[in-house]
């Protein structure tokens, strides 16, 4: 594979990368709290919602946590491990939401915390796996994961340098290159001031990989402006009440602001643009004709006059000779009497 065509890769025959719409994830992640049909109802959401994909997580706490692990802080010094255990996905719901997913024209897919959670996945066909942050030192479920064949998306909360590195060796060990890496806060929420996302622009500079951005910030400012600097992909935490009990509902975004988020997203998106400076668009040029300054009689040229510099002046209309080639024009013989104020055109001298 060459080196640019790492900077584009498909999930099921969707672009993402250089040239693409951004991919955006709703990250559902353990917002089900346990309940299908809440699980259901936010696939339905997000979707409605313009997401192209909907994520959870899927772990066990006695494969995931020690029992002696302790809490963070923001999780005010709850038992992890039953915190955990307590948010489980139930794994026998996994096909029944990606076929409803998938019914919605939207992706399925999760984070595998454990050997079993790839298998099982895989056995789903799932079109992507991701990684989380906090299992990015995990290089033995990392090779699980790329060994699938499906695209990997590593979020890169706390990493430093080799730790991207060591992953994404990881992954082409293992023969997968498909791989994009997000920027990534690992705060809950995360302060604004520390989203770093000129550290997109360094992990694509730095390891030739497409690059996006996973946002725990509170509402979509972080989000619009990861757009405006090139994000391939966007993954936002999602639920249909921050009122709702669990750990991550309260920085997730509700529907209506996804959808707000999305039309801004898809706009962004519009004004960026090629990069093309090549003159008037279509649509400017009734502009560029009408509205930009060319040579015009600055007064009366009689027929056969030879042009001096004093005959001339610049104004709008463009209708005329451009002003850069003035000097062309100076020293001709004017064909016909020009009128003063008359742009002033080749056939005219």
């Amino acid at each position: 594979m060459s080196n640019a065509s790492r900077l584009t890769i498909e999930i099921a025959g969707r672009p993402v990368g250089d040239g693409a719409p951004s991919y955006v994830i709703a990250e559902i992640g353990s917002n089900h709290n346990q309940d299908f049909d809440l699980a259901r109802r936010m696939i339905d959401a997000a979707v409605a919602a313009g997401a192209d994909a909907v994520k959870f997580q899927t772990f066990k706490a006695e494969a995931h946590v020690s029992k002696h692990a302790e809490s963070p802080s923001y999780l005010a010094d709850k038992d992890i491990h039953s915190l955990i255990r307590s948010l489980e996905l139930d794994r026998s719901w996994q096909g029944p939401l990606q076929a409803h997913a998938q019914a919605q024209g939207a992706h399925f897919f999760s984070s595998p915390c454990d050997v079993e959670a790839v298998a099982q996945l895989n056995a789903l066909k799932a079109p992507a796996h991701k990684v989380a942050s906090f299992d990015l030192p995990d290089l033995d479920l990392i090779d699980v994961i790329a060994r699938s064949g499906v695209p990997v998306i590593l979020s890169t909360g706390l990493a430093d340098w080799m730790d991207i590195h060591r992953a994404l060796e990881a992954c082409r060990r293992a023969g997968n290159d498909d791989i994009v890496v997000l920027q990534c806060t690992s705060l809950y929420p995360a302060p604004i001031e520390l989203t770093n996302l000129r550290a997109m622009d360094t992990i694509r500079a730095a390891f030739n990989v497409p690059t996006g951005y996973s946002d725990h910030t509170i509402g979509d400012v972080a989000v619009c402006a990861a757009i405006a600097r090139g994000a391939c992909m966007i993954e936002k935490h999602f639920t249909l009440d921050r009122s709702l009990p669990g750990p991550d509902h309260a920085f997730a975004m509700e529907p209506h602001e996804f959808k707000e988020m999305m039309r801004k997203v898809r706009e962004i998106e519009a004004m960026i643009g090629d990069g093309a400076k090549s003159g008037p668009r279509p649509a400017e040029q009734e502009m560029a004709d009408k509205c930009r300054r060319s040579l015009h009689a600055a007064r009366d040229i009689p027929v056969g006059t030879v042009i001096t510099r004093d005959m001339l002046v610049t104004k709008r209309p463009g209708h005329g000779v451009p002003q850069h080639l003035r000097e062309q024009v100076i020293g001709r013989t004017a064909r016909r009497a020009i009128a003063a104020d008359a742009w002033i055109t080749w056939d005219m001298i």
